[in-house]
């Protein structure tokens, strides 16, 4: 079976920092690019990182660059995003996403999501 479990989210202070993980399983993720996406309630969803899927590249939205770094570990099949001086504007569910194309056909997979909320 598929699946993206993401974790490491929760209530952190402005200032702080946090680290998201993305375990997945059915699948490797070596073949995989990346990507963190965050929602807030009633907007749309936000690509907030990229990673290629040898690692050899990654992209910021420009409100996270110099503060969020996204990373991955093929042997343990786990992306991750380091999230450092967060502010408020940074609440929201976390998801994680793979997607590559085989022989023409995409694949595309999501995690069920994170809630990280930065408030004092």
């Amino acid at each position: 079976q598929v699946q993206l479990v993401e974790s490491g989210g929760g209530l952190v202070q402005p200032g702080g920092s946090l680290r998201l993980s993305c375990a997945a399983s059915g699948f490797a993720i070596s073949s995989y690019a990346m990507r963190w996406y965050r929602q807030v309630s009633g907007k749309e969803r936000e690509l907030v990182a990229y990673i290629t899927s040898n690692g050899g590249g990654t992209s910021y939205v420009d409100s996270v660059k110099g503060r969020f770094t996204i990373s991955r570990d093929n042997a343990k099949n786990t992306l991750y995003l380091q999230m450092n001086s967060l502010n408020s504007e940074d609440t929201a569910v976390y998801y994680c996403n793979a997607r590559t194309v085989v022989n023409g056909r995409g694949y595309v997979y999501w995690g069920q999501g994170t809630q990280v909320t930065v408030s004092s």
